[in-house]
């Protein structure tokens, strides 16, 4: 029956898609049911609380089409509400941020690590640990960057002010001696051309999209669950907010048209939440 079942993969917005089109590209057989939060991303500067309950109704909404495995594809959730969702499904939950710390251990060979991310991510302090608990010889230098997802979520990958933005938000990165640079929020690799501008030749950007499709495709073959479809599976995506942003955004960086079902609901729960 598993295999039969879709992998569902949630985000704060847009940002889960590099996980997405990275699972479409080594698992083409998996159908995918995505749901975008772009009616409250950035989730960043949100509370651990406020950002673990958002994540609980996403998943609750996504646990009706019975998937098989649910993907938390946003780093500032994946800190805050791994265990908690992982603790109340009986299917696999995966997140993104051990993967993309594994990826970081295989690539640097100093062992000077840059971590970018979200306020929220950067302040939970889980890539450091993540880190650590792999390499403890690992040294990391952390540093959010708050004004990059709302470029992403705004469709501005490759503008001069774009290229700006990402300077000013990196400025104190470039001036530590790290050899590799994990991409902490899902939505930065839709900025990889100015980041990598920006760091030079000499850093390796770190992204946990590929990493953690591997993963996927790791725990679903120990379960015997991989998909044995013939046929292309048809995706399904949800997102809160701007319906023919997230349609554009998703266009582009998938290279396909996609099925895009507004959820006007999830919208009015969260009507009267304080940010």
């Amino acid at each position: 029956m598993f295999v039969h079942q879709a992998i569902a993969i949630l985000d704060s917005g847009v940002g889960g898609l590099t996980v997405a089109k990275e699972v479409m590209r080594q698992l083409p057989r998996e159908k995918i049911i995505y749901f975008g939060d772009t009616a409250r991303a950035p989730y960043g500067p949100r509370s651990p609380e406020q950002v673990r309950l958002f994540t609980e109704q996403i998943v609750d909404f996504l646990i009706q089409f019975n998937p098989k495995m649910v993907v938390i594809a946003c780093n500032t959730a994946t800190a805050a509400a791994l265990d908690f969702i992982a603790a109340k499904l009986t299917i696999p939950v995966i997140g993104v941020i051990h993967p993309g710390a594994r990826a970081a251990i295989s690539a640097t060979k100093t062992g000077h690590v840059g971590v970018i991310g979200t306020v929220g991510t950067i302040r939970s302090g889980a890539y450091p640990a993540a880190l650590i608990e792999l390499s403890p010889y690992i040294q990391v230098v952390s540093e959010a960057c708050p004004d990059l997802v709302p470029l992403v979520e705004q469709g501005q990958f490759d503008t001069e002010h774009t290229k700006e933005v990402v300077r000013r938000s990196l400025h104190s990165m470039r001036q530590n001696d790290i050899d590799c640079l994990i991409l902490g929020c899902t939505h930065y690799p839709f900025l990889r051309g100015a980041i990598r501008e920006v760091m030079g030749p000499g850093v390796k950007l770190i992204s946990s999209a590929e990493e953690t499709a591997r993963e996927i495709s790791t725990v679903l073959y120990q379960k015997g669950q991989l998909s044995k479809g013939e046929k292309t599976p048809v995706h399904q995506f949800f997102c809160s907010g701007d319906v023919k942003m997230f349609q554009t955004i998703a266009w582009e960086w998938l290279d396909e048209e996609i099925q895009l079902t507004p959820i006007v609901w999830h919208v009015r729960r969260a009507a009267g939440d304080a940010v």
